[in-house]
């Protein structure tokens, strides 16, 4: 009896180890997969769509659409700022005394004024007898009436707020 394996024999060896080494590559590849596909279903847990590309489509329509609410949203905030900027918020009132050899700080100047200088001075003169009311309009800090001293001051303090 030869000892020595025939071709045919170390044929079916090898080819018995192949199919081993595959059955195991398998198994691992299988397993692999197996904890793949878990973290998939994780991933796409309560979205009702097991489509990756309709997950993307519908992520992409999302996105686009806050682009176009973010672009509302600084348009509005500009119009707002804008609108700020030009309400009559900015006021001040200095007083004095418009008659020096009588009574005492009983007249005054009002400035409401915007951040464009437009608005208007109210001055109020009192006299012993008599108040006399005066309205001046304000367009970027002048008007076409003269400005008293008090005036201008009553312009500057109430442009100096914050």
């Amino acid at each position: 009896m030869n000892d020595a394996l025939s071709p045919l024999q170390i044929a079916v060896v090898a080819l018995g180890a192949v199919i081993i080494v595959l059955i195991i590559w398998m198994t691992v590849i299988g397993g692999r997969l197996k904890k793949l596909r878990k973290q998939y279903v994780a991933a796409m847990d309560g979205m009702g769509v097991t489509n990756l590309e309709d997950i993307l489509g519908e992520m992409k329509r999302q996105l686009s659409e806050q682009e176009q609410q973010i672009v509302q949203q600084h348009e509005a905030h500009e119009l707002l700022k804008k609108a700020l900027s030009e309400s009559r918020g900015k006021v001040a009132v200095h007083r004095y005394n418009a008659f020096a050899e009588q009574g005492s700080d009983l007249s005054f100047s009002l400035a409401i004024v915007n951040d464009s200088q437009d608005g208007i001075v109210l001055s109020g003169l009192h006299s012993r007898e008599d108040t006399y009311v005066y309205a001046k309009p304000l367009d970027k800090g002048d008007s076409p009436y003269p400005l008293t001293p008090e005036e201008k001051k009553a312009v500057t303090l109430a442009l100096q707020q914050a």
